[in-house]
């Protein structure tokens, strides 16, 4: 891949910042990574998270009967979360609502994820409904209790998940809390997330990671070249 032009790089985070700028206005302001980290409990879905990590932990100690092949799974849960992550965000969130043989099909996921566009400052909306977390939690708990050969294979699959889901819903909530980023990693996720949110809804679809399952997809644009999106806010125009 080409280097980038400095002078083009320069340009696409002047267009990110005035966009940005324009749609959150003064609202914003810089706060410490404490008490962010504070205002994330305030909400259901971590809560819930951890109370499946926790439960999964105790009950996967008590079973013991460690083994090397518990680690399989969450290897390859760890290593296909991005492609994961893409999938969901392009399949399930930015699902456009339509009608199967006269019924309106159309998620929770889906509805508050067009209401998390029209409004990213809007807290609440970044995290996983606690309705379908429900949902979500179940399935998770039914596969490892019930597709894996042994217990505590599926336990550890389960812990694998909670972690997983956990280091999802932290990772977006920091994205789109005040808190301003410092490090060269956390500043390249950011980033990437706000030019799909500021920018343009049909690309950069990765929350935890950056030009990671995005440039497999081709979904990794240079943003200088990317026109900014009418829809963004309003995702496949809908009233």
């Amino acid at each position: 891949m080409s280097k980038v032009d400095p002078e083009v790089e320069a340009l696409a985070q002047q267009r990110l910042a005035a966009e940005e700028s324009r749609i959150t206005g003064p609202r914003r302001t810089q706060v410490s990574l404490g008490t962010t980290f504070r205002e994330f409990w305030q909400h259901p879905s971590p809560w819930m998270i951890t109370a499946t990590l926790v439960g999964a932990l105790a009950w996967r100690i008590q079973e013991g009967d460690w083994r090397l092949s518990d680690l399989w799974a969450p290897a390859l849960l760890v290593a296909f979360f991005p492609v994961l992550e893409w999938v969901i965000h392009v399949f399930i969130l930015h699902w456009r609502p339509r009608k199967v043989v006269g019924v309106r099909i159309d998620s929770e996921l889906a509805r508050d994820h067009r209401r998390h566009h029209a409004d990213p400052r809007d807290i609440p909306l970044v995290f996983i409904p606690w309705r379908s977390l429900i949902a979500v939690i179940a399935g998770e708990v039914a596969i490892g209790l019930f597709v894996f050969p042994r217990l505590g294979q599926g336990l550890t699959w389960i812990l694998a998940v909670a972690v997983t889901g956990l280091a999802y819903e932290w990772t977006h909530y920091l994205i789109h809390s005040d808190y301003r980023p410092k490090s060269r990693a956390y500043k390249a996720v950011w980033r990437n997330h706000r030019l799909h949110h500021y920018k343009n809804e049909h690309y950069w679809f990765t929350v935890t990671s950056t030009s990671t399952a995005d440039r497999l997809f081709g979904t990794y644009p240079d943003p200088a070249t990317v026109e900014t999106s009418k829809t963004a806010k309003n995702l496949h125009g809908a009233a």
